[in-house]
């Protein structure tokens, strides 16, 4: 994809997502559908405390449709990271209700973030 297509996209997508996710990708689907890719970047979370980790990958992709824009169906792809914590031997993630908790975020992000915790971990 075009990096001009990427950095068109970063202006329509809510400034939460990108604060969160990198963008990756975006494709079409037929002349109604758009695919986001979305990825966690591997930067440890403060709330993972001292200690040493490293990046074990992902958990499997999510998909979440969003808002439709200008007529396509959104659907963003997620793909969230997961640590492990050297000093421990524990895989350790993002607490995404730590992201929300005593913070002014939108109705929309809540949600976002309500919808992205209903995927288990390991």
């Amino acid at each position: 994809m075009q990096e001009s297509y990427l950095s068109l996209l970063k202006f329509i997508l809510p400034p939460y997502i990108l604060e969160h996710f990198e963008l990756k990708s975006a494709r079409r689907e037929g002349e109604d559908i758009l695919h986001i890719d979305l990825e966690e970047p591997n930067i440890i979370p403060a709330e993972l405390g001292p200690g040493k980790y490293h990046s074990e990958g992902f958990f499997p992709s999510i998909t979440i449709q969003d808002f439709p824009l200008r007529g396509h169906r959104v659907y963003f792809h997620i793909k969230r990271r997961r640590w492990l914590n050297l000093d421990t031997g524990k895989t350790v993630t993002r607490d995404w209700n730590l992201v929300a908790s005593g913070t002014r975020i939108t109705q929309e992000f809540a949600a976002f973030l309500k919808e992205v915790r209903r995927y288990p971990t390991i």
